[in-house]
C-alpha cells in the first residue's frame, strides 16, 4: 500500500535520483565473492566499519579457498570489530566451503542458491544479485525500510511487505538505483532520529512533514 499518489511517487523518484546521481553500493568489493562476504559482515555493522575490515581481510582471503585456508581463528581476528563475529566467522567459512564444493568456488547468480548459504537472507541475496549480476532488486535494509515508509513511498509494517510494495511503486528498471538512492537519503538527510527536513529536496511532498 502506498500513501502518496502515483504522480507524487514518480516525482519523489525523479527528484531523489537527480539529487543523488552517484549513489552506488557503499561496500568496497572487486568480485561477487567479496561483496557476498562484505554483506554478511554488514549485519548490525556500519558499511564504514565493514570497509575497514575487508580492506585488510581481502588482502589475505578474497576467494572461498583462501578463506578456508585462513581458518576460523585467524578470520575472527580480522572481523572481531564487526559484531557477532563468532557467528559471522562460522557462516563465512561454511558458505566458502559450500561454494568450493558445490559451485567451483564461484558465487551463484541464483536467488534460491544464494539464500541457501549460511548467513545469507533475502536482503544479502538482493545486494549480490543486483550489484554483481545486474539482476533488478531492492534490498530492504534498515535505511530503506525507515525512509520509504516515512516519506510515503509505501506504508508497510514488515521488511518483506515493504520490498513487495516498493517493487510495485518503483519501475523495475530503477529498482537497483533507487535502493542506493534511498540509502544515501537516509544517511545524509532523512536520518533516524533527527531528519534534516528543512534541507530535504522532497519536503514539499514527504508525508512525514505534510501530515
Amino acid at each position: 500500500m502506498t500513501t502518496l499518489s502515483k504522480a507524487k511517487i514518480k516525482t519523489v523518484i525523479d527528484i531523489l535520483m537527480e539529487y543523488y546521481p552517484d549513489a552506488d553500493c557503499a561496500l568496497n568489493h572487486n568480485s561477487p565473492y567479496e561483496l557476498l562476504i562484505a554483506t554478511i559482515l554488514s549485519a548490525q555493522c556500519t558499511d564504514v566499519r565493514v570497509n575497514i575490515i575487508t580492506e585488510e581481510l581481502f588482502k589475505v582471503a578474497n576467494s572461498p579457498q583462501a578463506m578456508l585456508e585462513l581458518g576460523e581463528e585467524s578470520l575472527k581476528d580480522y572481523i572481531k570489530s564487526a559484531g557477532f563475529f563468532n557467528t559471522k566467522s562460522k557462516n563465512i567459512l561454511e558458505t566458502s566451503r559450500i561454494l568450493v564444493e558445490n559451485y567451483n568456488g564461484e558465487v551463484p547468480n541464483d536467488r534460491a542458491a544464494l539464500e541457501s548459504l549460511p548467513g545469507v537472507g533475502r536482503k544479502t541475496a538482493n545486494v549480490v544479485l543486483s550489484n554483481s549480476f545486474g539482476v533488478p532488486a531492492i534490498a530492504v535494509d534498515t535505511h530503506v525500510f525507515r525512509v520509504s515508509n516515512r516519506i510515503g513511498l509505501v506504508e508497510e509494517k514488515t521488511v518483506e511487505k515493504t520490498e513487495d510494495a516498493l517493487m510495485k511503486a518503483i519501475p523495475k528498471t530503477k529498482w537497483t538505483k533507487m535502493h542506493h538512492v534511498i540509502i544515501f537519503h537516509g544517511r545524509q538527510i532523512c536520518k533516524a532520529r533527527s531528519p534534516l527536513c528543512d534541507i530535504c529536496p522532497i519536503n514539499h511532498i514527504c508525508k512525514f512533514i505534510n501530515k
